[in-house]
């Protein structure tokens, strides 16, 4: 995927000063050539928890692939009715606008020494501008908020149609998410950022294995130093629901199948990363139930979605769209042909 190594700027060009705020107003449009610029990781500010968690996700990121980290807020028009207030009118929302990513930044170097933040103010329809932002970095970083009904985490429609139409790597993350939260526990059971990474969780269909997908999930294992669970789900055989002679042998030779088809698609990534400890975790369910519940001790889980074209437009297949619903690790949304 890449060595780690911040990569410079493009030739001719000048780097831009460390730690510098850009305030850039742009216009979105979706045939505007998007400029060439360095690798970062960027993450999409609006000033909610959500948002700052992600912001405070994105930056041990950063650290942890050895880039800057950008910082895009793109503010909401201030509504007629409250442009007339005195208190909250168009020169309380300007300095607000000003305030808020510079602040931010500010904040994030403070809790992350060394670490280069760039700010971008931008204008136009949020959708728009992150999927702009995303073509430019190694992947992009959202909040998600917290619980919602049925047990499941709000998404909002942003960030699903993100989500939907960036064809770069993209990471929600929820409300509230700390550090602590992707490490084990210490040896006295409490939470810690100094102990070992939690397991990184792969979801993986081995009938249609993508590199993409493989090589994120397994250079986000090494970065961290984390063990790699694979997760391949098979649906039960119709034979099971009517208890037929023979279902356990049947079931036992569909196991072991299944199981030397995951091996199989692992093999050449594993000889590719031998420092990372695979964990091949073969199951018969639901692909979704059996993701969702291998993932409940994650640092970081992983799905892909198929770039698909056509007069259907963009599309998130029912594997991931349980991931970012159900999942309580960050979840990074891999994109692939």
């Amino acid at each position: 995927m890449h060595d780690g190594r911040p990569v410079g700027p493009a030739e001719g060009r000048l780097a831009p000063d460390l730690n510098h705020d850009h305030v850039i107003t742009l216009e979105s449009n979706p045939h505007r050539e998007v400029e060439t610029m360095s690798r970062t990781v960027t993450v999409g500010l609006d000033g909610s928890p959500e948002s700052r968690a992600a912001a405070e996700w994105a930056a041990r990121e950063a650290q942890l692939r050895s880039l800057p980290l950008k910082i895009v807020y793109v503010p909401e028009p201030l509504p007629k009715h409250l442009a007339q207030a005195p208190l909250l009118g168009p020169e309380t929302h300007q300095r607000w606008t000003e305030q808020m990513p510079s602040e931010s930044a500010e904040g994030i170097r403070l809790r992350h020494p060394g670490i280069e933040v760039i700010t971008e103010t931008l204008t136009g329809t949020v959708a728009d501008i992150l999927c702009e932002a995303a073509g430019s970095a190694d992947l992009l970083v959202l909040g998600s908020r917290g619980f919602g009904g049925m047990g499941g985490f709000l998404v909002g429609s942003v960030s699903l149609a993100v989500v939907a139409r960036a064809e770069r790597p993209v990471v929600l993350v929820r409300a509230g998410e700390q550090a602590a939260d992707e490490h084990t526990m210490d040896p006295a059971g409490v939470p810690s950022a100094a102990t070992p990474f939690r397991p990184v969780v792969l979801g993986l269909d081995t009938d249609h294995p993508d590199d993409t997908l493989l090589e994120f999930a397994f250079d986000a294992a090494v970065r961290r130093q984390a063990p790699l669970r694979a997760v391949h789900a098979w649906p039960e055989p119709p034979t099971s629901f009517y208890r037929f002679p023979g279902d356990a042998e049947l079931y036992d030779s569909l196991e072991r199948e299944h199981a030397a088809a995951l091996a199989e698609v692992l093999r050449p990534w594993q000889q590719k990363f031998p420092g990372v400890h695979v964990v091949e975790a073969s199951r018969c369910g639901s692909a979704a139930q059996v993701l969702v519940n291998a993932a409940r001790d994650a640092s970081l889980a992983v799905v892909g979605r198929r770039i698909r074209t056509g007069s259907f437009g963009a599309h998130i297949g029912h594997v991931t769209h349980a991931a970012l619903h159900h999942i309580t690790a960050p979840v990074a949304v891999v994109a692939h042909g």
